[in-house]
């Protein structure tokens, strides 16, 4: 009698063990499927040269766009203000031309939020970059244009 009260002892143990271990293995996974960013999407060549070119692009007082906007979410973060960064979306417009957008959500100084967002075309053919919103033409310096 003992050897089987051991033996359905010994086996209800395992069998607990390995359901807290399957539950813990399915509940880290749900989380890492919600929560972890996904790989951005593969994007073509021609849409990828031009977020490129609108992130390399000079901007007013930085020596890319990419870092204007870098260190502005380093300044408000330094300052302990709330700051987030969207993700950088690229969409093709028509012919060689792209558009680029990236939303900034940034909190003022008595707590209110602001969420702007910055456009810009990319002509690729062109390697020209122009602000298409606002909030980007404040950050894009104003070039000499060659068009009549």
């Amino acid at each position: 009698m003992t050897d089987s009260s051991t033996f359905s002892r010994s086996f209800g143990i395992h069998f607990i063990r390995y359901a807290m271990a399957a539950v813990l293995l399915l509940g880290g996974l749900y989380y890492a499927w919600t929560t972890l960013p996904s790989t951005t999407p593969s994007r073509d060549k021609r849409e990828a040269e031009a977020l490129t070119l609108v992130q390399g692009h000079p901007a007013i007082g930085h020596p890319t766009i990419l870092q204007a906007m870098n260190e502005h979410v380093r300044t408000m973060k330094d300052r302990g203000q709330g700051v987030r960064l969207g993700e950088w979306r690229v969409k093709h417009v028509e012919g060689d031309i792209y558009e680029i957008r990236v939303q900034l959500r940034d909190q003022g100084a008595r707590g209110q939020w602001f969420e702007r967002e910055f456009i810009w075309h990319a002509h690729l053919e062109l390697k020209k970059v122009n602000a298409a919103s606002l909030p980007a033409d404040g950050v894009t310096p104003k070039g000499v244009d060659s068009d009549p």
